[in-house]
């Protein structure tokens, strides 16, 4: 095994357990997106998602650089893509912003950017992976895909067949693991885990009010072989995100069922 290949490994036990699975939480969308006023105060999220047993923090340089000493024990994916807004007009048009020197020199553990298959910046987002991954290759830094065919404004193309094909062409172009949509059902997302050779991971998605469903829907992915969630605002947007990831911890690393984490999120919510 070559030295980037062993620190490529290395890097990744940052940020799954030895179990193989991950509670990745999203911190990166002030990035682009009106997080007001759930992230208002980033040390205070940060301390309570860590202290919920969060394994990694997906986030951006400003809060990496501003709030190291609160990320202790947790590994860290940097967000090194972006260039819009939601103001702009060309929301799902990203470009790399930063190199995976910079990251390492940050402190981060692994770095992320987003594919677009099947949208008018399908083009500009797989070069941009097919970019990092060739740095990160030579770094030995995993680099994760955040693969979503149409981008998030065509959810409409939010097909099993259609997640399926973006996962396999994030893994193609060189993605250590992947962040992705759920199918909607087990069966449909087992083949999405069948077409991959890499870890796949399922997005949160928009803030839902039904933890019920939200829990349920994490426990049918897990069942068909996910690798874990990256979640973001159902547990920052949650009035209490400590105990939220607490519940998502129960069902991820000890097999929980939805029920049995509905209990931890009740128990472990302030009175």
């Amino acid at each position: 095994m070559s030295i980037d290949a062993l620190f490529t490994l290395r890097r990744m036990y940052r940020i799954f357990r030895d179990d193989g699975r991950s509670l990745i939480v999203a911190m990166d969308h002030g990035s682009g997106l009106d997080v007001y006023p759930a992230l208002v105060d980033p040390a205070r999220v940060l301390d309570a998602v860590i202290a919920g047993g969060a394994d990694a923090i997906l986030t951006t340089p400003g809060i990496l650089k501003r709030f190291a000493s609160r990320l202790k024990s947790a590994g860290v994916i940097l967000r090194v893509d972006g260039g819009n807004t939601q103001l702009g007009e060309n929301a799902g048009a990203y470009r790399l912003l930063y190199s995976v020197e910079e990251a390492l020199q940050w402190g981060a553990d692994a770095v992320a950017c987003m594919g677009f298959p099947g949208s008018p910046f399908e083009q500009e987002t797989l070069e941009n992976l097919a970019a990092l991954a060739g740095q990160c290759h030579t770094w030995g830094v995993p680099v994760m895909a955040e693969m979503v065919p149409g981008g998030f404004s065509n959810v409409h193309l939010y097909t099993p067949e259609n997640i399926r094909l973006a996962v396999r062409v994030g893994i193609e172009l060189g993605a250590d693991f992947v962040k992705t949509a759920y199918t909607g059902s087990k069966e449909s997302f087992r083949s999405v885990i069948e077409h991959a050779y890499r870890p796949v991971l399922v997005l949160g998605g928009g803030k839902v009010d039904d933890a019920r469903a939200f829990f349920t829907m994490v426990r049918e992915a897990l069942d068909a072989g996910a690798a874990g969630v990256a979640v973001g605002r159902n547990i920052w947007g949650h009035e209490h995100p400590r105990a939220m990831v607490a519940a998502l911890n129960s069902l991820i690393h000890e097999k929980a069922a939805p029920d049995e984490a509905l209990d931890i999120l009740a128990n472990e919510s302030p009175r």
